[in-house]
């Protein structure tokens, strides 16, 4: 059905872009002479952009095919010539013309498929609805008929030439699908190679995201060593130091005291001391050795995410289950990876799913989460939906902004719907293997 919408909303679009580029490249060369021929034709060229801009918008709203739009026409200094050779020489701008000419036949051809073979379609499948309605006609010897009639003797009056007209309509209307479907394919190809950008501005384009990218990739990694220093040098060896201290006060206090004169419960205090900051640092140097790589992700991300919402429910949690435990978030996972992803994407995912976790928690106030991961086609699709109080945006230097740079970095993207009031659900997508 979006397809036959789509058909007939461009019929009459195609017809407006028909003779705009006709008069454009009729009207402009005819004006040559004088000084108002070379900028009409100009004007008019850099206006054919605004009709493909509408057919990308048709194309992305009814049939979901976004198209990127091409570069914008920057002349390279101000003035009038400029602006006139810049739009001359606007190669979307002439594109475009050739869309809406190469258009106009293919839409009428698709209009007329559609109409023919929808309406007859439909036609023969109503066909015993609205016979009775039909005037009555007398054949060669005189007998009245009441139905549809093909020759002067031939009348589809009866039940079986009813359902014989019944299954012609339903034929119609089988072969009306494939028929649009394959016009409207050949213009998308058409918008694609006409309207969008060429492969030259892809490739920068590419090539400019990638350099982003790895900027973005380089930073990250720079961030990373500096918060592994400070974690280092703020926690564990400052309780490394602790413990070396106490230890050596009492080293020193047991080789210059004699029997009499040791005091046992500093001597212990110290010791429980040294034994404290031990312990403290383990635990710091635990948490950071899971920071950078969490053990559990050895066994799959199925079991890392299973681990990441047992801890936060204070439950254990299984695929396709719900739990609820002493925090009150009912936690629901869903796992379905039939090849499991490259290391990499585990740690993107599981970090991601985690921080979206947190964020749903103590920033959305969320009372339920949802979290399903699905691999298909070589891309591996996170979701994690809350019931919170929504209103999480993409801000410069937010939590969500980190992730999507995070993202970026294999290639990956990150969507947000999350309305004031809720619910939030965040997307992230990447490939399976980096």
């Amino acid at each position: 059905m979006r397809e036959v919408g789509y058909t007939l909303v461009c019929f009459p679009l195609a017809i407006v872009g028909f003779v705009y580029v006709v008069v454009a490249l009729s009207t402009g060369p005819a004006l040559a002479v004088t000084f108002l021929g070379i900028p009409l034709l100009a004007t008019m060229l850099v206006g054919a952009r605004g009709f493909g801009t509408v057919q990308r918008a048709l194309a992305a709203e009814m049939l979901g095919d976004r198209v990127a739009p091409p570069r914008p026409l920057r002349p390279r200094s101000r003035g009038v010539m400029r602006w006139v050779r810049a739009g001359l020489r606007d190669g979307a701008g002439w594109r475009a013309c050739v869309y809406l000419l190469v258009k106009f036949p293919l839409a009428i051809t698709n209009f007329v498929v559609t109409v023919a073979f929808c309406s007859a379609g439909l036609g023969g499948v109503t066909y015993p609805v609205w016979q009775r309605y039909l005037p009555v006609q007398h054949d060669s010897a005189g007998r009245p008929h009441r139905g549809a009639s093909f020759g002067t003797d031939y009348f589809l009056d009866t039940w079986p030439r009813m359902a014989m007209a019944v299954a012609a309509g339903a034929v119609l209307l089988y072969l009306a699908r494939p028929l649009i479907h394959g016009l409207v394919g050949l213009d998308r190809l058409l918008i694609r190679g006409l309207l969008g950008p060429t492969n030259r501005q892809l490739a920068a384009e590419r090539m400019h995201e990638l350099e982003l990218t790895r900027a973005s990739a380089v930073d990250d990694s720079a961030a990373a060593l500096r918060r592994i220093e400070r974690d280092l040098h703020d926690g564990a060896q400052a309780r490394l130091v602790s413990m070396a201290m106490n230890l050596g006060a009492v080293r020193e206090q047991l080789a210059t005291a004699d029997g009499d004169s040791l005091d046992l419960d500093r001597t212990r205090s110290m010791v429980d001391a040294a034994h404290r900051d031990v312990k403290e640092a383990l635990v710091e140097l635990r948490d950071l050795a899971r920071g950078i790589h969490p053990p559990i992700l050895d066994h799959g991300l199925e079991a890392a995410l299973e681990s990441l919402a047992a801890r936060g429910t204070g439950a254990s949690s299984s695929t396709s289950t719900t739990t609820s435990g002493a925090g009150g978030q009912p936690v629901a996972l869903h796992v379905d990876l039939p090849q499991r992803p490259s290391a990499a994407i585990e740690t993107i995912a599981y970090f991601c799913a985690a921080e979206l976790f947190t964020n749903a928690v103590k920033h959305g106030r969320a009372d339920e989460i949802r979290i399903g991961v699905i691999g298909r086609a070589g891309r591996l699709r996170l979701t994690v939906v809350d019931d919170g109080t929504g209103g999480a945006t993409l801000e410069p230097g937010g939590g969500l902004t980190g992730l999507v740079e995070r993202v970026r970095t294999v290639d990956g993207w990150l969507d947000v719907t999350s309305p004031p009031g809720g619910p939030t659900r965040i997307t992230i997508d990447l490939p399976l293997h980096a």
